[in-house]
């Protein structure tokens, strides 16, 4: 297993596939349930090491908690304004932690759609290089799941890494 960024903050206890576990936050058996983190800031990308909710979403990413690193991206995404190269990176990353969902859901249709719009809006963005990594490889990666969807394996595990990417910020 990968190292953590945030090795103090527990990880949840399963990752949140929709109908076969607790919604995290309206069920009172949820991981989440009246729980919750500080507001997110936008971090400055060149200052990603500071960001809570950024370092916390790649550390969910990189475990298999997809629904979780979504949440954790979209609150950035929501900071971002939702328009503009930053909101589009974070844009990006919540399509592939939704492809990972969607793998755990079985659903290969949804894991390409999703894969390829993360590689799309990869693409857009000027630079090759944000909040520490790199993205042409993320894009061409992003592709790769599009090409050759994967599926689970075990879909009532707590937690599944499915998707064949780690996002390794430097």
């Amino acid at each position: 297993m990968t190292a953590r960024w945030l090795p103090e903050i527990a990880l949840p206890g399963y990752s949140y596939v929709p109908g076969r576990f607790p919604h995290p936050h309206s069920d009172p058996a949820g991981h989440r349930f009246g729980a919750g983190l500080p507001a997110a800031e936008l971090p400055d990308p060149n200052l990603w090491r500071t960001s809570l909710h950024y370092l916390l979403g790649i550390d969910l990413f990189n475990h298999g908690f997809y629904w979780e690193a979504h949440e954790r991206w979209e609150s950035l995404w929501h900071a971002a304004g939702r328009r503009g190269p930053q909101a589009t990176f974070f844009k990006a990353l919540i399509q592939l932690a939704v492809a990972g969902v969607k793998a755990r859901e079985g659903r290969a249709d949804a894991v390409r759609d999703h894969a390829r719009r993360a590689a799309e809006l990869l693409k857009e963005i000027e630079q090759r290089e944000t909040y520490g990594l790199q993205l042409l490889e993320l894009e061409k990666e992003a592709n790769a799941i599009a090409a050759n969807p994967p599926l689970s394996t075990d879909p009532h595990a707590g937690v599944e890494i499915v998707l064949p990417i780690l996002l390794d910020p430097h």
